[in-house]
């Protein structure tokens, strides 16, 4: 059974401290600054359900080795290992669902710099500003991919540990079974490096436009 170290996405966050005058005085790309930074704080909970996802992807991984180390003069005890299996995949489940929620906010609180973007006065800031934006628009779709794709191995967990309660369970089943969720986590695997590779590209865009709007910002990296 594959081994899954999901890759956690941190996303770049900034010590920011912006002189403005308030909402009613700030400029688009002041605007557009405020948007992007509730998108931020608004994905904090994604790393919390990550780090709590990866736990039980852990623990998940222990009750299995201990069922493949037991024999059938234990079944009862196998059994009773699957149904613990179960119970974790499904509160992975609900982790997901939340982890969704949050990116969800995050990118109705991001598309609002959309209509902005056409109030950027110099050319060179409207560019970087609309390339930032596809990018992110990117790795909301790679999120999408990335939330489906991990769905559907947690149903073939599930098919799996079901199966593993039949006493009459055939290796070859088995195998077969064992062989589609391996599959399955490599494609996660890889739409997850995708949408890594996304966040860093648009972090890059992000502190670029900062600079180039020349807003009175301190970078730091978390």
């Amino acid at each position: 059974m594959l081994t899954r170290n999901f890759l956690l996405f941190h996303m770049m966050l900034f010590s920011l401290l912006l002189l403005l005058a308030g909402c009613a005085g700030q400029n688009a790309s002041e605007k557009i600054y405020t948007h992007l930074e509730e998108a931020v704080q608004l994905e904090e909970d994604f790393e919390q359900q990550q780090e709590a996802i990866t736990d039980l992807e852990r623990e998940e991984q222990q009750i299995y080795s201990e069922i493949i180390e037991l024999g059938m003069d234990e079944f009862d005890k196998i059994v009773n290992l699957s149904d613990q299996a179960i119970e974790i995949i499904e509160e992975r489940r609900k982790l997901i669902d939340k982890e969704k929620e949050s990116i969800k906010k995050s990118e109705e609180t991001f598309l609002q710099i959309e209509p902005l973007l056409n109030d950027l006065k110099e050319e060179k800031l409207q560019q970087k500003g609309e390339t930032m934006f596809h990018v992110m628009q990117d790795r909301y779709a790679s999120y999408d991919e990335l939330h489906d794709a991990y769905l559907a191995s947690l149903e073939l967990e599930k098919e799996l540990y079901e199966m593993l309660k039949d006493e009459d369970l055939e290796q070859e089943t088995l195998t077969e079974q064992i062989n589609k969720i391996n599959d399955s986590y490599k494609q996660v695997l890889e739409i997850n490096d995708e949408f890594n590779e996304l966040t860093i590209e648009y972090n890059n865009l992000k502190k670029e436009f900062y600079e180039l709007a020349e807003l009175d910002v301190s970078l730091e990296n978390d």
